[in-house]
Protein backbone atom coordinates (compact mmCIF):
# COMPACT_ATOMS: atom_id res chain seq x y z
CA UNK A 1 0.00 0.00 0.00
CA UNK A 2 1.35 3.33 -1.08
CA UNK A 3 0.37 6.91 -1.89
CA UNK A 4 0.66 8.79 -5.61
CA UNK A 5 3.73 9.89 -7.17
CA UNK A 6 5.30 13.02 -5.77
CA UNK A 7 3.10 13.05 -2.45
CA UNK A 8 4.26 12.01 0.98
CA UNK A 9 3.28 8.61 1.16
CA UNK A 10 4.95 8.05 -2.48
CA UNK A 11 6.45 4.26 -3.01
CA UNK A 12 10.07 5.66 -4.74
CA UNK A 13 12.08 3.47 -6.81
CA UNK A 14 15.23 4.99 -7.86
CA UNK A 15 17.74 3.15 -10.66
CA UNK A 16 20.87 3.09 -11.10
CA UNK A 17 22.06 3.32 -14.64
CA UNK A 18 19.23 4.51 -17.14
CA UNK A 19 19.78 2.85 -20.40
CA UNK A 20 16.92 1.36 -22.77
CA UNK A 21 16.17 -1.67 -19.98
CA UNK A 22 15.85 0.72 -17.53
CA UNK A 23 13.50 2.71 -19.75
CA UNK A 24 11.12 -0.37 -19.41
CA UNK A 25 11.53 -1.31 -15.82
CA UNK A 26 10.50 2.73 -15.36
CA UNK A 27 7.50 2.25 -17.64
CA UNK A 28 6.57 -0.61 -15.66
CA UNK A 29 6.92 0.48 -12.55
CA UNK A 30 5.21 3.50 -13.31
CA UNK A 31 2.01 1.48 -14.32
CA UNK A 32 1.79 0.44 -10.42
CA UNK A 33 1.77 3.82 -9.66
CA UNK A 34 5.25 4.04 -8.49
CA UNK A 35 7.39 7.12 -8.18
CA UNK A 36 10.75 7.19 -10.40
CA UNK A 37 14.67 8.71 -10.10
CA UNK A 38 16.66 7.64 -12.64
CA UNK A 39 20.54 8.31 -12.42
CA UNK A 40 23.27 7.83 -14.85
CA UNK A 41 26.75 9.07 -16.01
CA UNK A 42 25.65 11.13 -18.66
CA UNK A 43 22.30 13.31 -19.34
CA UNK A 44 19.28 12.45 -21.46
CA UNK A 45 19.99 8.92 -20.94
CA UNK A 46 16.61 6.91 -22.33
CA UNK A 47 15.29 6.26 -18.68
CA UNK A 48 16.09 9.70 -17.88
CA UNK A 49 13.62 10.38 -20.61
CA UNK A 50 10.41 9.27 -18.88
CA UNK A 51 11.07 8.93 -14.95
CA UNK A 52 9.81 11.94 -12.65
CA UNK A 53 12.99 13.29 -12.21
CA UNK A 54 16.85 12.11 -12.88
CA UNK A 55 20.64 12.54 -11.53
CA UNK A 56 23.63 12.48 -13.50
CA UNK A 57 26.56 11.21 -11.42
CA UNK A 58 29.77 9.13 -11.52
CA UNK A 59 28.22 6.34 -10.19
CA UNK A 60 31.44 4.54 -9.10
CA UNK A 61 31.97 7.35 -7.44
CA UNK A 62 30.77 6.41 -3.74
CA UNK A 63 30.32 9.89 -2.07
CA UNK A 64 28.49 10.80 -5.12
CA UNK A 65 26.36 7.63 -5.15
CA UNK A 66 25.64 7.80 -1.46
CA UNK A 67 25.15 12.05 -1.27
CA UNK A 68 22.39 11.34 -4.09
CA UNK A 69 20.60 8.29 -1.96
CA UNK A 70 20.51 9.96 1.03
CA UNK A 71 19.05 13.03 -0.61
CA UNK A 72 15.96 11.13 -2.21
CA UNK A 73 15.61 8.15 0.29
CA UNK A 74 14.14 5.88 -2.29
CA UNK A 75 12.26 2.43 -1.16
CA UNK A 76 14.10 0.53 -3.54
CA UNK A 77 17.71 0.52 -5.01
CA UNK A 78 17.46 -0.96 -8.35
CA UNK A 79 21.29 -1.12 -10.07
CA UNK A 80 20.71 -1.29 -13.70
CA UNK A 81 24.23 -1.72 -14.86
CA UNK A 82 27.65 -3.39 -13.04
CA UNK A 83 29.75 -0.02 -13.28
CA UNK A 84 28.55 1.20 -9.58
CA UNK A 85 30.53 1.47 -6.23
CA UNK A 86 28.86 -1.55 -4.91
CA UNK A 87 30.85 -1.60 -1.50
CA UNK A 88 29.00 1.92 -0.64
CA UNK A 89 25.56 -0.02 -1.56
CA UNK A 90 26.48 -2.72 0.91
CA UNK A 91 27.06 -0.12 3.43
CA UNK A 92 23.96 1.59 2.18
CA UNK A 93 22.19 -1.85 2.51
CA UNK A 94 23.59 -2.26 6.54
CA UNK A 95 21.97 1.24 7.06
CA UNK A 96 18.27 0.21 6.04
CA UNK A 97 18.48 1.09 2.55
CA UNK A 98 16.93 -1.52 0.30
CA UNK A 99 19.04 -2.68 -2.52
CA UNK A 100 17.45 -5.24 -5.53
CA UNK A 101 18.01 -7.76 -5.45
CA UNK A 102 20.86 -7.82 -2.43
CA UNK A 103 23.59 -5.47 -2.23
CA UNK A 104 25.55 -8.39 -2.12
CA UNK A 105 24.77 -9.66 -5.50
CA UNK A 106 25.21 -6.91 -7.16
CA UNK A 107 28.48 -6.84 -5.57
CA UNK A 108 29.46 -10.32 -6.14
CA UNK A 109 28.11 -9.81 -10.17
CA UNK A 110 29.74 -6.51 -10.59
CA UNK A 111 32.83 -8.44 -11.69
CA UNK A 112 33.14 -11.79 -13.28
CA UNK A 113 35.92 -13.11 -10.66
CA UNK A 114 33.03 -13.12 -7.88
CA UNK A 115 30.66 -14.34 -9.55
CA UNK A 116 32.65 -17.30 -11.09
CA UNK A 117 34.60 -17.98 -7.92
CA UNK A 118 30.64 -18.78 -6.18
CA UNK A 119 29.37 -20.65 -9.01
CA UNK A 120 32.26 -22.84 -9.49
CA UNK A 121 33.98 -23.28 -5.81
CA UNK A 122 31.15 -22.74 -3.87
CA UNK A 123 28.16 -24.06 -5.48
CA UNK A 124 30.12 -26.40 -7.55
CA UNK A 125 28.38 -25.96 -10.89
CA UNK A 126 29.77 -26.76 -14.09
CA UNK A 127 31.66 -23.81 -15.85
CA UNK A 128 34.38 -22.92 -18.43
CA UNK A 129 37.98 -23.58 -16.87
CA UNK A 130 39.30 -20.30 -15.69
CA UNK A 131 42.18 -18.03 -14.22
CA UNK A 132 42.59 -14.26 -13.67
CA UNK A 133 46.09 -11.72 -14.31
CA UNK A 134 46.56 -7.96 -13.41
CA UNK A 135 49.51 -8.16 -15.57
CA UNK A 136 50.53 -8.61 -19.42
CA UNK A 137 53.21 -11.20 -17.73
CA UNK A 138 50.22 -12.88 -15.57
CA UNK A 139 47.94 -12.96 -18.58
CA UNK A 140 50.75 -14.41 -20.50
CA UNK A 141 51.38 -17.42 -17.88
CA UNK A 142 47.30 -17.90 -17.35
CA UNK A 143 46.91 -18.71 -21.53
CA UNK A 144 49.59 -20.85 -21.36
CA UNK A 145 47.89 -22.72 -18.52
CA UNK A 146 44.36 -22.66 -19.78
CA UNK A 147 45.43 -22.86 -23.30
CA UNK A 148 44.58 -21.63 -26.87
CA UNK A 149 42.01 -21.04 -28.30
CA UNK A 150 40.76 -19.30 -25.36
CA UNK A 151 38.19 -15.77 -24.28
CA UNK A 152 39.77 -13.04 -22.40
CA UNK A 153 37.12 -10.55 -20.66
CA UNK A 154 37.53 -7.85 -18.00
CA UNK A 155 35.98 -8.66 -15.00
CA UNK A 156 33.84 -5.99 -15.38
CA UNK A 157 32.43 -4.73 -18.31
CA UNK A 158 29.17 -5.28 -20.03
CA UNK A 159 27.58 -5.93 -23.79
CA UNK A 160 30.47 -7.43 -25.00
CA UNK A 161 32.94 -4.38 -24.08
CA UNK A 162 36.51 -5.36 -23.52
CA UNK A 163 36.09 -9.45 -24.85
CA UNK A 164 38.28 -11.10 -27.41
CA UNK A 165 38.89 -14.91 -28.36
CA UNK A 166 43.24 -15.11 -28.13
CA UNK A 167 43.74 -18.03 -30.64
CA UNK A 168 47.94 -18.14 -30.60
CA UNK A 169 50.16 -16.68 -28.07
CA UNK A 170 51.19 -13.45 -30.51
CA UNK A 171 47.25 -12.66 -29.71
CA UNK A 172 47.63 -12.02 -26.15
CA UNK A 173 49.40 -8.41 -25.67
CA UNK A 174 46.59 -7.45 -28.53
CA UNK A 175 43.71 -8.83 -26.14
CA UNK A 176 45.30 -7.45 -23.16
CA UNK A 177 44.93 -4.25 -24.57
CA UNK A 178 41.34 -4.75 -25.65
CA UNK A 179 40.58 -6.01 -22.49
CA UNK A 180 41.97 -2.91 -20.99
CA UNK A 181 40.34 -0.28 -23.35
CA UNK A 182 36.81 -1.91 -22.61
CA UNK A 183 36.53 -2.77 -18.65
CA UNK A 184 33.89 -0.11 -16.99
CA UNK A 185 36.00 0.51 -14.21
CA UNK A 186 39.38 1.36 -13.24
CA UNK A 187 40.76 -2.30 -13.20
CA UNK A 188 43.12 -4.00 -15.04
CA UNK A 189 42.24 -7.29 -13.97
CA UNK A 190 41.33 -9.51 -16.81
CA UNK A 191 39.80 -13.25 -16.55
CA UNK A 192 40.39 -15.99 -19.01
CA UNK A 193 38.63 -18.97 -20.07
CA UNK A 194 38.67 -22.09 -21.70
CA UNK A 195 37.05 -22.12 -25.29
CA UNK A 196 33.65 -24.35 -24.65
CA UNK A 197 32.47 -25.99 -27.67
CA UNK A 198 29.06 -25.78 -27.17
CA UNK A 199 25.75 -26.10 -29.60
CA UNK A 200 24.17 -23.15 -28.57
CA UNK A 201 23.95 -20.31 -25.56
CA UNK A 202 20.93 -18.97 -24.30
CA UNK A 203 19.26 -17.13 -20.93
CA UNK A 204 17.19 -18.54 -18.86
CA UNK A 205 15.52 -15.64 -17.02
CA UNK A 206 14.37 -16.37 -13.62
CA UNK A 207 12.28 -14.80 -11.09
CA UNK A 208 12.58 -14.92 -7.60
CA UNK A 209 9.70 -13.26 -5.47
CA UNK A 210 6.84 -14.09 -2.93
CA UNK A 211 5.25 -16.64 -4.96
CA UNK A 212 8.81 -18.61 -5.58
CA UNK A 213 11.16 -19.13 -8.14
CA UNK A 214 9.66 -18.91 -11.52
CA UNK A 215 11.26 -19.52 -15.24
CA UNK A 216 10.45 -18.31 -18.26
CA UNK A 217 10.96 -20.10 -21.66
CA UNK A 218 14.66 -20.41 -22.56
CA UNK A 219 16.00 -17.65 -24.99
CA UNK A 220 18.22 -18.62 -27.75
CA UNK A 221 20.86 -15.48 -28.63
CA UNK A 222 23.41 -15.03 -30.94
CA UNK A 223 26.59 -12.46 -30.06
CA UNK A 224 29.09 -10.94 -31.78
CA UNK A 225 31.80 -10.31 -29.80
CA UNK A 226 30.33 -10.99 -26.80
CA UNK A 227 27.63 -8.44 -27.63
CA UNK A 228 23.81 -9.70 -28.64
CA UNK A 229 22.41 -9.15 -32.11
CA UNK A 230 19.27 -11.20 -31.73
CA UNK A 231 17.64 -13.48 -29.55
CA UNK A 232 14.11 -15.60 -29.81
CA UNK A 233 11.79 -17.63 -27.60
CA UNK A 234 11.25 -20.50 -26.89
CA UNK A 235 15.17 -21.71 -27.41
CA UNK A 236 14.56 -25.69 -28.29
CA UNK A 237 15.79 -27.94 -25.82
CA UNK A 238 15.03 -31.53 -24.33
CA UNK A 239 13.54 -32.19 -21.23
CA UNK A 240 17.15 -33.15 -19.33
CA UNK A 241 19.12 -30.04 -20.88
CA UNK A 242 15.71 -27.58 -19.68
CA UNK A 243 16.35 -29.54 -15.82
CA UNK A 244 20.14 -29.03 -15.90
CA UNK A 245 19.54 -25.53 -16.85
CA UNK A 246 16.88 -24.69 -14.35
CA UNK A 247 18.60 -26.78 -11.16
CA UNK A 248 21.80 -24.42 -12.21
CA UNK A 249 19.80 -21.17 -12.43
CA UNK A 250 17.93 -22.04 -9.21
CA UNK A 251 20.89 -22.60 -7.42
CA UNK A 252 22.64 -19.54 -8.35
CA UNK A 253 19.73 -17.07 -7.83
CA UNK A 254 18.99 -18.72 -4.26
CA UNK A 255 22.93 -17.52 -3.44
CA UNK A 256 22.44 -15.03 -4.55
CA UNK A 257 19.09 -13.88 -2.62
CA UNK A 258 16.53 -11.25 -2.41
CA UNK A 259 13.42 -10.80 -4.95
CA UNK A 260 13.78 -9.50 -8.82
CA UNK A 261 14.09 -11.13 -12.23
CA UNK A 262 17.91 -12.39 -12.97
CA UNK A 263 19.26 -13.56 -16.78
CA UNK A 264 21.53 -16.50 -16.34
CA UNK A 265 22.89 -17.50 -18.94
CA UNK A 266 24.10 -20.90 -19.79
CA UNK A 267 26.12 -22.97 -22.52
CA UNK A 268 24.44 -25.72 -24.11
CA UNK A 269 27.17 -28.52 -24.91
CA UNK A 270 27.40 -32.37 -25.90
CA UNK A 271 28.26 -33.21 -22.31
CA UNK A 272 26.04 -30.94 -20.50
CA UNK A 273 24.52 -27.10 -19.60
CA UNK A 274 27.75 -24.88 -18.52
CA UNK A 275 27.08 -21.79 -15.87
CA UNK A 276 28.57 -18.50 -17.81
CA UNK A 277 27.15 -15.48 -16.21
CA UNK A 278 24.34 -13.98 -14.33
CA UNK A 279 23.00 -10.51 -14.63
CA UNK A 280 20.29 -9.61 -10.89
CA UNK A 281 18.21 -7.82 -13.62
CA UNK A 282 16.89 -7.94 -16.53
CA UNK A 283 18.90 -9.11 -19.47
CA UNK A 284 19.20 -7.27 -23.08
CA UNK A 285 18.76 -10.69 -25.02
CA UNK A 286 14.93 -10.66 -22.71
CA UNK A 287 13.70 -7.53 -24.79
CA UNK A 288 12.22 -10.21 -26.80
CA UNK A 289 9.50 -11.23 -24.15
CA UNK A 290 7.68 -7.86 -24.78
CA UNK A 291 6.27 -9.47 -27.34
CA UNK A 292 6.51 -13.22 -26.69
CA UNK A 293 5.19 -13.69 -23.08
CA UNK A 294 2.28 -11.90 -21.51
CA UNK A 295 4.29 -10.22 -19.00
CA UNK A 296 7.86 -9.14 -20.48
CA UNK A 297 10.91 -9.01 -18.53
CA UNK A 298 10.97 -5.53 -17.30
CA UNK A 299 6.84 -6.39 -15.73
CA UNK A 300 8.05 -9.05 -13.82
CA UNK A 301 11.37 -7.86 -12.70
CA UNK A 302 9.04 -4.72 -11.01
CA UNK A 303 6.16 -6.80 -9.81
CA UNK A 304 8.77 -9.25 -7.94
CA UNK A 305 10.80 -6.29 -6.47
CA UNK A 306 7.45 -4.78 -5.30
CA UNK A 307 6.77 -8.03 -3.09
CA UNK A 308 3.60 -8.49 -5.68
CA UNK A 309 2.15 -12.06 -6.59
CA UNK A 310 3.99 -13.26 -10.08
CA UNK A 311 2.23 -16.09 -11.87
CA UNK A 312 3.59 -18.63 -14.06
CA UNK A 313 4.95 -16.98 -17.11
CA UNK A 314 2.67 -17.35 -20.37
CA UNK A 315 4.61 -17.75 -23.58
CA UNK A 316 2.01 -16.19 -25.48
CA UNK A 317 3.71 -16.50 -29.50
CA UNK A 318 6.99 -17.79 -30.52
CA UNK A 319 9.51 -14.07 -30.88
CA UNK A 320 12.20 -12.66 -31.72
CA UNK A 321 14.28 -9.62 -31.13
CA UNK A 322 16.82 -7.97 -33.49
CA UNK A 323 18.86 -5.15 -33.02
CA UNK A 324 19.87 -1.68 -34.50
CA UNK A 325 23.36 -0.67 -33.94
CA UNK A 326 25.35 2.47 -34.84
CA UNK A 327 29.23 2.23 -36.46
CA UNK A 328 30.37 5.82 -35.44
CA UNK A 329 30.44 8.68 -32.87
CA UNK A 330 27.77 11.03 -33.40
CA UNK A 331 24.87 13.63 -31.98
CA UNK A 332 23.71 14.38 -35.29
CA UNK A 333 21.52 11.92 -36.43
CA UNK A 334 18.02 10.67 -37.10
CA UNK A 335 16.63 7.03 -36.92
CA UNK A 336 14.70 6.22 -40.21
CA UNK A 337 12.61 3.41 -41.64
CA UNK A 338 10.41 2.68 -38.63
CA UNK A 339 7.43 3.38 -41.09
CA UNK A 340 8.74 0.79 -43.21
CA UNK A 341 9.91 -1.69 -40.38
CA UNK A 342 5.97 -1.48 -38.92
CA UNK A 343 4.82 -2.41 -42.17
CA UNK A 344 4.38 -6.22 -41.48
CA UNK A 345 1.77 -6.45 -38.56
CA UNK A 346 3.68 -8.55 -36.82
CA UNK A 347 6.47 -6.52 -35.68
CA UNK A 348 6.78 -3.86 -33.18
CA UNK A 349 9.79 -1.60 -33.19
CA UNK A 350 11.69 0.21 -29.74
CA UNK A 351 13.31 3.40 -30.59
CA UNK A 352 15.78 3.59 -27.14
CA UNK A 353 16.44 7.66 -27.50
CA UNK A 354 20.10 7.73 -26.88
CA UNK A 355 21.51 10.60 -26.92
CA UNK A 356 24.47 9.84 -29.20
CA UNK A 357 25.84 7.08 -31.23
CA UNK A 358 28.82 4.99 -30.71
CA UNK A 359 30.67 2.36 -32.76
CA UNK A 360 28.16 -0.73 -31.66
CA UNK A 361 26.25 0.95 -29.59
CA UNK A 362 22.37 -0.32 -29.76
CA UNK A 363 20.16 2.39 -30.88
CA UNK A 364 16.70 0.46 -31.54
CA UNK A 365 15.23 -3.04 -31.36
CA UNK A 366 13.16 -4.53 -33.98
CA UNK A 367 10.71 -7.19 -32.48
CA UNK A 368 8.46 -10.18 -34.53
CA UNK A 369 6.01 -12.52 -33.63
CA UNK A 370 5.27 -15.71 -35.71
CA UNK A 371 4.12 -19.34 -35.77
CA UNK A 372 7.39 -20.65 -34.76
CA UNK A 373 11.04 -19.17 -33.98
CA UNK A 374 12.10 -19.20 -37.52
CA UNK A 375 10.11 -17.11 -39.00
CA UNK A 376 10.02 -14.58 -35.93
CA UNK A 377 14.03 -14.55 -36.62
CA UNK A 378 13.57 -13.74 -40.39
CA UNK A 379 10.70 -11.08 -39.87
CA UNK A 380 13.25 -9.48 -36.83
CA UNK A 381 16.24 -9.49 -38.73
CA UNK A 382 14.24 -7.94 -41.71
CA UNK A 383 11.99 -5.21 -39.97
CA UNK A 384 16.03 -4.29 -38.32
CA UNK A 385 17.28 -4.70 -42.06
CA UNK A 386 14.72 -1.25 -43.16
CA UNK A 387 15.72 0.55 -40.00
CA UNK A 388 18.79 3.33 -40.50
CA UNK A 389 20.60 5.72 -38.32
CA UNK A 390 20.83 8.15 -41.00
CA UNK A 391 23.88 10.99 -39.95
CA UNK A 392 24.16 14.29 -40.28
CA UNK A 393 27.42 16.53 -40.37
CA UNK A 394 28.50 17.79 -37.16
CA UNK A 395 28.08 21.25 -36.90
Amino acid sequence: MYGSPLSAKAKKMMLLGSGELGKEVILEAQRLGVETIAVDRYENAPAMQVAHRSYVIDMLDASALRSVIEQEKPDLIVPEIEAIATEELVKLEQEGFRVIPTANASRLTMDREGIRRLAAEELGLRTARYAFADTLDELTQAVGEIGTPCVIKPIMSSSGKGQSVCRSSADIEGCWNFAQEGGRAKKARVIVESFVTFESEITLLTVRSVSGTTFCAPIGHVQKDGDYIESWQPHQMNVSQIEEAEHIAKTITDALGGYGLFGVELFLAEDGVYFSEVSPRPHDTGMVTMISQDLSEFALHVRAILGLPVPAVRLVTPGASHTLKADRNSTQFEIAGVEEALASPDVQVRVFGKPETKPGRRMAVALAAAEHTDKARELASEAAGRLQIRYSPES
